[in-house]
C-alpha cells in the first residue's frame, strides 16, 4: 500500500478525452512532420488518468560538519522551470508524486495502463486476464481500475496462498478473481495466461491479447458486441495482459509523462537531465527512454534492476521497441538510433526491503539536483 504525504494535486491541459487512432488510422509520417508532431498525433487519444499531471516535491539535503547525519527539508511547492536554474538550491532533489495519482493504484501502474483502459472499454471487452507475483502492485491495479468500470478482473498470482492476506495481495482479492499457480506452471506465463483466457471465454468467447486490438486483430465487430450484450447469456470478450502490463501500448502512458514534464514551467526541454527507475520489469524505464529520444530530451534513463539479468532486460527492451515500431510506425526513435545512450541498466546494490520505493532520479548540469520516487509499503 502507498504511503500518502500531501494532497496537493495540480492539474494542467485541456481534456484528452480525444478518439483513438485504430490500426486503420496509422499515423503518417513524413519528412515534413518531426518528431514533437508524431508524438502530439500519437498521444491524441483517449486516456484513462484524467491529466497527467502529478504534484512536484523538493527535497533540501544537509549535513553538519564532522557529524555523520543528514537533514532533509521538503517543499512542497518548488520553483520550477527557468526559477530552477536561478535560485541557489544546493543539495537537493525532487520527488513526482505519482503515489497520489489513486488512493490504490501505483503510480507507474497507472500510467501504463492510461492508454489501454480506455481501449479496454471501446472494444467490449468483458474480462481481463493477466499476472503477477503474490504482492503484485499491478494485479492490484488491474484489481481495481476493472471493478471500477464494471469489467471482471482473472489475476494468475504466483505460488501459494498466505495465511493472512495482507498489501497488494489483500487489494488484488478485495477487487479481483484471484488464482493461485504453482511456480513450476507460472514459469510459462504465455501458455498459462492463454489457457485461464480459453477457460473464462468458453466455448463461445473470444480471446484477444493487448497487442491485437492495436494491430487490428480484433475480428469481433462491435456493434455486434451490442447485440450480444442484450441477450440473457452474452459472449465474454476476454484480453490479456502481460506480467506488469509489459506491452508496446503501455509505452504510451510514459509518452504521455514525459511531454508533460518537458513542459517549459517543468523540466523544459533543453536541460541535460538524467533519471534513476527502479525497474521490475522494465517498461517503465523503456518507455522513458523512447519517449524521452522522440522528443528529443537530452535525458538518460538509469534503471536500477530489481528481478532479473541484465541479459533478460535488454531482451525486454528490444521486444518492446520491436513491438512499438510495428504498432505505431514511424516513430523517429526506431531506425539508427542507439538506445544504449539512452537507457543505462544497473545492478542494484543491496537487496529488496520488505518496505520498498519506486524512484526516479535525475539531475541536472553534472549536479545531483532532482529524484523522482513513488513511495509505497507493502503490509
Amino acid at each position: 500500500m502507498k504511503v500518502q504525504r500531501s494532497t496537493f494535486l495540480a492539474v494542467t491541459g485541456k481534456s484528452n478525452l480525444h478518439h483513438f487512432h485504430s490500426s486503420s488510422q496509422r499515423i503518417p509520417i513524413t519528412s515534413e512532420i518531426d518528431s514533437r508532431e508524431f508524438v502530439s498525433k500519437l498521444l491524441d487519444r483517449k486516456w484513462g488518468l484524467q491529466c497527467p499531471a502529478s504534484p512536484i516535491q523538493q527535497i533540501s539535503v544537509s549535513s553538519v560538519k564532522g557529524i555523520d547525519k543528514f537533514s532533509f527539508l521538503n517543499n512542497t511547492r518548488p520553483h520550477l522551470g527557468d526559477e530552477m536554474s536561478k535560485s541557489k538550491q544546493g543539495s537537493s532533489f525532487y520527488i513526482l508524486r505519482d503515489d497520489l495519482l489513486h488512493p490504490l493504484v501505483n503510480g507507474n501502474k497507472a500510467r501504463k495502463l492510461d492508454a489501454l483502459l480506455p481501449l479496454v472499454e471501446d472494444h467490449k471487452v468483458t474480462d481481463l486476464v493477466t499476472c503477477g507475483g503474490c504482492q503484485s502492485a499491478h494485479t492490484a491495479a488491474v484489481a481495481v481500475s476493472c471493478a471500477e468500470r464494471g469489467l471482471r478482473s482473472h489475476l494468475l498470482l504466483r505460488g501459494e496462498q498466505p495465511d493472512v492476506l495482507t498489501g497488494y495481495n489483500l487489494v488484488s482479492t478485495m477487487y479481483g478473481n484471484v488464482q493461485y499457480v504453482p511456480r513450476s506452471r507460472y514459469a510459462n506465463r504465455e501458455e498459462m495466461l492463454r489457457t485461464y483466457a480459453d477457460l473464462v471465454a468458453g466455448e463461445d468467447g473470444t480471446v484477444l491479447w493487448a497487442k491485437d486490438i492495436v494491430e487490428g486483430r480484433d475480428t469481433m465487430n462491435v456493434a455486434k458486441m451490442d447485440d450480444f450484450s442484450s441477450m440473457k447469456t452474452s459472449r465474454r470478450k476476454v484480453l490479456i495482459v502481460n506480467e506488469g502490463a509489459g506491452d508496446a501500448l503501455a509505452l504510451l502512458g510514459m509518452f504521455r509523462l514525459v511531454q508533460h514534464l518537458s513542459q517549459d514551467h517543468l523540466l523544459g526541454k533543453k536541460r541535460p537531465v538524467k533519471f534513476v527507475v527502479d525497474a521490475g520489469t522494465g517498461t517503465t524505464a523503456v518507455g522513458l527512454g523512447v519517449a524521452a529520444m522522440s522528443l528529443g530530451l537530452p535525458w538518460e534513463i538509469n534503471a536500477v534492476m530489481l528481478a532479473d539479468t541484465l541479459k533478460n532486460y535488454k531482451r525486454h527492451e528490444d521486444h518492446l521497441i520491436a513491438e512499438f515500431s510495428r504498432q505505431f510506425p514511424g516513430s523517429v526513435f526506431c531506425s539508427g538510433l542507439d538506445m544504449n545512450q539512452m537507457i543505462k541498466w544497473i545492478d542494484r546494490q543491496h537487496p529488496r526491503k520488505y518496505v520498498h520505493m519506486q524512484v526516479l532520479l535525475f539531475a541536472i548540469e553534472d549536479t545531483l539536483k532532482m529524484i523522482f520516487f513513488t513511495p509505497s509499503l507493502k503490509l
